[in-house]
């Protein structure tokens, strides 16, 4: 159960190897997280991320898991839950893609359609009904300020988080009164690998900065959190920009 400052001590990871996620994990092993599980497809990568938590005295168990496969999303999930109630699940995993080729290859397009929106809402109701089965728990989303309006940079990125998003607060309003807390997380560019290459827009931060957030965001119970909290005001201003206005900004 979470502690008197509402801090979890068990969390589940959907995509175990976000850097994004692990900060958020090593944020709360710093103050009263103990139980960690890391669900990925396995790899190298997703077994070195167990061992650093360990490293930090977090009981850490890894869990195959496919963004990709729906169909095995409950039975998955349901072996997780089945070993002990769960505080907190952090839906981290996501494609970035390349605009450029899969504005070319449609299958390359529907791939990160697929893994960033289909496959989120699969587990995302799975996490979700195993919390509200338990009674309690939060549910937080890693969505993106490029769901906010779709850019010709990368239109094909920021469809898919906003129908995440619109999904991640429609699944909060379905879940109010319930005991289970569902929180939004809207970062804009964040400096990491899957970033790495990448021009870097205006108010970028880090994964240390978005766990940072997450964490204050848990203890307030917030539904929405923007990464940095600037970009609200930003945001609010493009999104009703003329589009003629719109296309000529340099994004």
């Amino acid at each position: 159960m979470k502690d008197a400052f509402g801090t979890p001590q068990s969390l589940l990871v959907l995509g175990g190897t976000s850097e994004i996620a692990l900060a958020t994990a090593r944020r709360l092993i710093a103050r009263r997280l103990r139980t960690v599980w890391l669900a990925g497809r396995p790899s190298p990568a997703l077994e070195a991320a167990a061992e650093h938590l360990r490293s930090l005295g977090a009981d850490v168990r890894t869990v195959a898991f496919d963004a990709l496969d729906p169909e095995s999303h409950e039975d998955v999930l349901g072996k997780v839950f089945a070993e002990g109630d769960l505080d907190m699940v952090l839906l981290a995993f996501g494609l970035l893609g390349d605009q450029a080729r899969d504005e070319s290859d449609p299958v390359s397009a529907v791939r990160v359609a697929q893994t960033n929106y289909t496959g989120a809402v699969s587990a995302g109701l799975v996490a979700a009904k195993a919390l509200q089965n338990q009674g309690h728990g939060s549910l937080v989303v890693l969505s993106s300020v490029a769901g906010e309006r779709a850019r010709r940079s990368n239109f094909i990125y920021g469809s898919s988080k906003a129908g995440l998003d619109a999904f991640a607060q429609g699944l909060g309003d379905a879940l109010h009164g319930t005991g289970v807390h569902v929180m939004v997380v809207r970062p804009g560019f964040v400096r990491s690998k899957m970033t790495a290459g990448l021009a870097e827009a205006p108010l970028a931060t880090t994964p240390e900065a978005v766990a940072t957030a997450i964490e204050t965001g848990l203890r307030r119970r917030a539904e929405l959190v923007w990464v940095p909290g600037t970009l609200r005001v930003v945001m609010s201003a493009l999104r009703h920009a003329p589009r003629a206005v719109f296309r000529r900004l340099p994004m």
